[in-house]
C-alpha cells in the first residue's frame, strides 16, 4: 500500500527539479516559442520542466502512471495512481516576464487529487496539501504556515479575480462576470494557478477562471483549496477536476458565485 506522505515527498523532490530548469530559462530569457495546435505558447524550457519531472517520479514510482501536458499519458494503463502534471502553467506569463507561473503536480488515486504541489520559483512561493493534512504555503524557503480561506460573508464584502476570455463571450457570460466585479469590494485579474492559490490563503474570496481549462489545470489546485477549508468546482457548482472550468471560494461565498455565473 503506497504511503502518502512518501509520495509527497517524493513529489517535492520532483518540485525541486522543476525549479531549477524553469528558473534557470526564465532567467536567462533565451528560449524559442512556438505553438501548439490549440494555438497555445510553448517553449523548450515546458518540456524540459517536464521531463525532469517526470524522470524523478517515474525512477521511484515506475508502476504509477503520468499525465503530463506535453508529453500525455504515459505507464501502465491500468495504474491505480497516476500523476498529473503542469510543467509550466501560466507559460505566456513565463514567455513574457511576468513572474506569475507555476509547476503543477498532483497524485491521483482512482480518480480524485489527493495530494499536491504548486511551486511559483520566480515568486519564491510554493503550496502544498494531500488529504485530511492541511495546506500550507511557504515564501522563499521560509518555515511553512498552514492557510485556510476566508472568512469573508458577502459579495459586497469580497475580493474577487476573474479571467474573462472567449470561452465566457461564446456563453454571453461576460456580463454575468462584470456584475460579479462590479458587486465586489475589488475586482483583480490575478488569473491562472495564482488566483485559486490566493482564495486558499485567505488573501481574496473568490476566484474565476477561464473557459477552456484542462485537467492538469486543475489537478493540483483542487487539493490545495479543500484542505485550506475552501470550495473549488465548475462552473456549474460540481467539483470536478477534469472540467474545462474552475470556480474557488472561501465556501461561504460559492453558492451565491455559482448562480451569478448561470
Amino acid at each position: 500500500m503506497p504511503n502518502l506522505q512518501e509520495d509527497f515527498a517524493l513529489a517535492v523532490r520532483a518540485t525541486d527539479a522543476a525549479d531549477k530548469i524553469s528558473l534557470a530559462g526564465f532567467s536567462s530569457r533565451s528560449f524559442g516559442v512556438s505553438r501548439k495546435a490549440d494555438n497555445s505558447e510553448v517553449t523548450e524550457i515546458d518540456r524540459a520542466t517536464e521531463q525532469a519531472v517526470v524522470k524523478v517520479l517515474t525512477a521511484e514510482r515506475p508502476d504509477y502512471s503520468i499525465y503530463g501536458e506535453e508529453f500525455g499519458v504515459s505507464g501502465p494503463a491500468d495504474a491505480e495512481y497516476q500523476w498529473v502534471i503542469d510543467p509550466i502553467d501560466g507559460t505566456t506569463n513565463f514567455v513574457r516576464g511576468v513572474p506569475v507561473w507555476a509547476t503543477l503536480i498532483a497524485l491521483v488515486h482512482n480518480g480524485v487529487p489527493v495530494l499536491s504541489v504548486v511551486s511559483a520559483p520566480a515568486m519564491g512561493f510554493r503550496w502544498w496539501a494531500s488529504t485530511d493534512s492541511g495546506a500550507f504555503f511557504s515564501n522563499a524557503g521560509r518555515d511553512a504556515t498552514r492557510i485556510y480561506v476566508s472568512k469573508t460573508q458577502t459579495i459586497t464584502e469580497s475580493h474577487v479575480s476573474t479571467t474573462p476570455n472567449a470561452g465566457w463571450q461564446a456563453i454571453g457570460g461576460i456580463p454575468k462576470l462584470v456584475q460579479l466585479q462590479t458587486d465586489a469590494l475589488r475586482a483583480r485579474g490575478f488569473g491562472d494557478f495564482w488566483q485559486h492559490m490566493l482564495v486558499a490563503q485567505g488573501a481574496i474570496d473568490i476566484a474565476v477562471d477561464v473557459i477552456g481549462l484542462a485537467p492538469y489545470d486543475n489537478a493540483a489546485i483542487y487539493p490545495i483549496v479543500q484542505e485550506a477549508g475552501g470550495t473549488i468546482t465548475n462552473r456549474f457548482g460540481v467539483a470536478d477536476w477534469r472540467a474545462d472550468s474552475s470556480v474557488s471560494s472561501n465556501g461561504i461565498l460559492h453558492s451565491e458565485t455559482i448562480a451569478r455565473l448561470q
